[in-house]
């Protein structure tokens, strides 16, 4: 991966973190609706637009609004270090995607919230993605459209009404005054465009595939095909076929009883249409290639870290479950996390991770409490940034960590998502989402829900970061807390000049 930082040592530049906008913050004491909460949230390719998912099963879309940097070259040179430019962005428009079902075969019902948002390839100034929930894909179409009025008419409707002769819209049936005489000429209205707004319109319903819950989805680099993941399959989809879809992966044992884990994540290679990855409850990554065979139950890479210590205890499978992985944009690294760790894995080295970070160390011995109150089974997301320098997850009290992964860097920042980190924090309603993952253990609660690590902090495991994204080309992070959108963004100190190692 190519730095960017010290030209000394090839180590990144020292970062200030700014939160620079934040959506639907609530005051202090306010209470959230659980369908206000924020479930999904994803950057496009470009990061000229971004989406977030909510239980309420809508999908809100931001725009950019800064624009591009215009400063010429040569006084650019002239500075110590580049301008800081952060992205900024406004709401845009927002659509209901998904609506509570019933399934009466099953006797199931269905939430209409959002487990993923993904951005597919733009056409012709339209915006297209997809949403899905826990049974159902749908892929969206936002597009501009405008309004057309009819104008430059004989009849002036205006004055008319004011008369107390106009019972209803111009036509036959209106009771219309003509003036003496009539008019001099008569002539077509005109049709012109108004305004223009912003249409969203369902152009797929990919459904009836999945048994169980939808945990992903992932577009295909071919802009053409995509994957839903659930607990124990894998479907590839065409984009223009709703009807028909093809299950690549299937980890069903004959014998339920036999099942020892389940599909937890999956994503596309960035570039390599046939390379897809996915992780499992018990802490692996497998890598298969959709050449080899129209059934890939055979995997190509399989990445498990050893353990090399031989203590086990009972939590030790529950927190090495895998919870989320993303490539990197270089398509060679991928990244993962698990409860306690973020890890980076390079693809030519399959025997354990390149790199582990520490997000919350400090719950390892509350690891009992966390079980009896369901948050250990919490299923926080992970990102890299585009230059792949750095690495982020969040954690409780809504806090989030960003780690340095150049080799050297020893950077680990810790903040909170709010304008205000020292205000008073209210309860956020949680509700945990269910699986297979967690067919094996009982349901106890009624632990608390204050805990104070060594340094007397206390963390807040009600309020949790569980979704966050990375700028593809800014140094932004987006992440989502309750109901409120957080964009953060980084600026260089100004140390001496930067250089591309």
């Amino acid at each position: 991966m190519t730095s960017v930082g010290n030209g000394e040592t090839g180590v990144p530049s020292p970062l200030e973190w700014k939160f620079s906008q934040v959506f639907g913050e609530r005051a202090a004491g306010e209470e959230v609706q659980e369908v206000d909460i924020i479930s999904a949230i994803e950057f496009d390719k470009s990061g000229e637009h971004l989406a977030t998912g909510d239980r309420g099963g809508r999908v809100v879309l931001f725009e950019r609004i800064d624009g591009t940097d215009h400063t010429l070259r040569k006084d650019q040179e002239k500075m110590d270090y580049p301008a800081a430019r952060h992205p900024e962005f406004r709401y845009k428009t927002e659509f209901q995607s998904h609506e509570p079902e019933f399934d009466y075969l099953k006797s199931l019902e269905i939430e209409e919230k959002i487990n993923k948002v993904r951005w597919c390839q733009t056409a012709n100034g339209a915006l297209f993605l997809l949403s899905t929930n826990d049974k159902t894909v749908k892929y969206w179409k936002v597009q501009e459209k405008k309004i057309k009025k009819i104008c430059d008419m004989n009849l002036d409707s205006s004055a008319s009404a004011r008369n107390g002769k106009l019972s209803g819209p111009i036509g036959a049936a209106t009771d219309v005054v003509f003036p003496p005489g009539g008019f001099p000429s008569l002539h077509l209205p005109v049709i012109v465009g108004h305004e223009t707004n912003l249409v969203p319109r369902c152009r797929r319903i990919y459904s009836h595939a999945h048994d169980y819950h939808i945990n992903s989805i992932s577009n295909n680099s071919d802009g053409e095909t995509f994957i839903s993941a659930d607990d124990l399959r894998i479907n590839l989809w065409n984009l223009e076929i709703s009807n028909q879809s093809f299950n690549i992966v299937d980890v069903k044992p004959v014998n339920m009883e036999d099942l020892t884990e389940v599909i937890t994540s999956a994503e596309f290679h960035p570039t390599q249409c046939n390379t897809l990855a996915y992780s499992s409850s018990k802490g692996t990554i497998r890598i298969i290639d959709m050449r080899q065979s129209a059934l890939c139950d055979t995997h190509a890479k399989l990445f498990e870290e050893r353990n090399t210590t031989g203590s086990r205890s009972f939590f030790t499978e529950i927190i090495a479950s895998i919870s989320d992985i993303k490539f990197g944009r270089d398509g060679r690294h991928i990244l993962s996390r698990d409860y306690m760790t973020l890890k980076l894995w390079d693809l030519n080295m399959e025997s354990g991770p390149v790199a582990t970070f520490q997000v919350h160390e400090y719950l390892r011995p509350k690891l009992c409490d966390l079980y009896e109150t369901d948050s250990i089974f919490d299923k926080f997301e992970c990102c890299l940034s585009g230059d792949g320098l750095r690495v982020a997850s969040g954690s409780y009290s809504n806090l989030f960590r960003v780690f340095g992964c150049v080799s050297g860097s020893n950077e680990a920042t810790t903040l909170e998502a709010s304008k205000n980190p020292m205000r008073c924090k209210s309860q956020t309603p949680s509700r945990p989402t269910r699986s297979l993952t967690s067919l094996a253990r009982s349901r106890r609660r009624g632990a608390e829900n204050l805990n104070v690590d060594a340094n007397g902090v206390a963390y807040d495991f009600s309020t949790k970061l569980l979704h966050l994204a990375w700028h593809p080309t800014s140094n932004a992070l987006a992440c989502a807390a309750a109901n409120s959108l957080y964009i953060a963004f980084l600026r260089k100190h100004n140390l001496r000049r930067t250089a591309v190692n």
